[in-house]
């Protein structure tokens, strides 16, 4: 099918603002990087100094929020958004965010591109993610339990690597290569973890603050970050409705939306924006009267209403 339609920007912003929201920054990369990982070791630390099950659950919370916010910061690499000059901008996003949770850049940028050029038809490769919406309650309750379990990380993270060591799935030499590669970066950076914590004395630490996040928190937020950006938005002509936005409070920012990835529709639309011009995109879009085009919810909460809609 053909690509989908897109707006030129010049049809709805002034030079003036276009340039503003365009603007690339050769330090903001480097700090929403550091700002991610400061606020990974303040959790654990918060958990550290006082050790009780709430600070647990919290820490894993916070923390499995920061490791996808690190996911989607190397998702903005993948659009050449955190720095100007590109070898930098894929650094920052391939060994500062997408390393030490698996993610590899140069496999995820020319896959993630087809989603934007063909979204919601049938060459996205992201479609399988909203075609079963809606889905009744207990299916989304059923996964959900499936995600905080560790059943969807051990299903699409360990388990294919014991397929491929045992030999059980048969690779072109060029995608193991691809594979070993990704691995091996995931190991330096959770190399560097462990050693960290171990000098510091908290042997424990990457397996309580880092493990137990990215096995349970992380696979739900995903879960639900996938479902508020797509589920239920359907195939449209008007590219301001091939996604959805949902306005999350301080909450939903700290535990599931980091970094302004909930303004999606605005993301799709105008797919170069670095994240931290969405906030005056979507203020933008609102003022010219566009906000009546999109998808735009008041809440998570909303959107699972509506995604579990089915009886």
């Amino acid at each position: 099918m053909p690509a989908v339609a897109r707006i030129n920007p010049k049809t709805v912003f002034t030079a003036e603002e276009w340039s503003s929201l365009t603007a690339r920054s050769s330090w903001r990369g480097f700090a929403l990087a550091a700002h991610a990982w400061a606020v990974i070791f303040a959790a654990g630390a918060l958990f550290i100094a006082f050790p009780n099950p709430l600070t647990y659950v919290l820490a894993v919370m916070i923390i499995g929020a920061r490791q996808l916010g690190l996911a989607i910061l190397m998702h903005d690499a993948a659009h050449g958004t955190l720095h100007p000059n590109q070898n930098v901008n894929d650094f920052i996003g391939q060994w500062l965010c997408g390393a030490a949770v698996s993610a590899n850049l140069a496999e995820y940028r020319p896959y993630h591109l087809q989603h934007h050029r063909f979204t919601e038809q049938p060459e996205d490769p992201d479609l399988s993610l909203s075609a079963p919406f809606p889905i009744t309650r207990k299916s989304f309750w059923r996964k959900a339990l499936r995600d905080l379990s560790g059943q969807t990380f051990f299903k699409q993270r360990i388990a294919p690597s014991f397929a491929r060591f045992a030999g059980a799935r048969k690779v072109s030499r060029e995608r193991a290569g691809q594979v070993d590669g990704q691995a091996l970066r995931f190991w330096v950076a959770n190399g560097a973890l462990i050693a960290v914590t171990t000098a510091l004395g908290y042997w424990w630490a990457w397996f309580a603050l880092w493990l137990v996040p990215m096995a349970t928190w992380l696979s739900l937020i995903t879960r639900l970050r996938n479902i508020a950006e797509h589920a239920c938005v359907g195939k449209h002509e008007d590219p301001f409705r091939h996604a959805r936005t949902t306005r999350a409070n301080w909450i939903e920012r700290l535990l599931i939306a980091p970094y302004w990835v909930h303004y999606h529709a605005e993301h799709h639309v105008f797919m170069h924006l670095p994240c931290w011009s969405l906030p005056k995109a979507h203020a933008l879009l609102g003022e010219k009267g566009f906000h009546a085009r999109m998808f735009i919810a008041p809440g998570y909460a909303t959107v699972l209403r509506e995604a579990t809609a089915r009886a």
